[in-house]
């Protein structure tokens, strides 16, 4: 079955930076987009950065545009986020996701329902 498992969350300083990674299993990896979504205490997941299977295109929320970094591995069946300058409004559970169809353009990656496989989740706190 497919499985993905994030690691690299924790607690940081505002400011501070940290590496998520995503590795993903029991699907042709390579063949499809990505993405990374968070949700806060008390508020409904939100979308973060997507990228496309090749990793020719990628897509940010506002919130996070120039300070994340969303790149990934085929090779090593891995998707990452660098997230530097981090703020205390970052702090979340951090989850990465597979698109539900491969080979796909990535528009619309910043839809929960595009994607049909998550991960369990990673924790991020920035302290103020």
């Amino acid at each position: 079955q497919v499985q993905l498992v994030e690691s690299g969350g924790g607690l940081v300083q505002a400011g501070g930076s940290l590496r998520l990674s995503c590795a993903v299993s029991g699907r042709t990896f390579s063949s499809y987009n990505m993405g990374w979504f968070r949700q806060a205490p008390g508020k409904e997941r939100e979308f973060v950065a997507a990228i496309s299977w090749s990793g020719g295109s990628t897509y940010y929320a506002d919130s996070v545009k120039g300070r994340f970094t969303v790149s990934r591995d085929n090779a090593k069946n891995t998707v990452y986020l660098q997230m530097n300058s981090l703020k205390p409004e970052d702090t979340a559970v951090y989850y990465c996701a597979t698109a539900r169809y491969p080979g796909i353009a990535a528009q619309g990656m910043e839809f929960m329902q595009s994607y049909d496989y998550w991960g369990q989740g990673t924790q991020v706190t920035v302290s103020s």
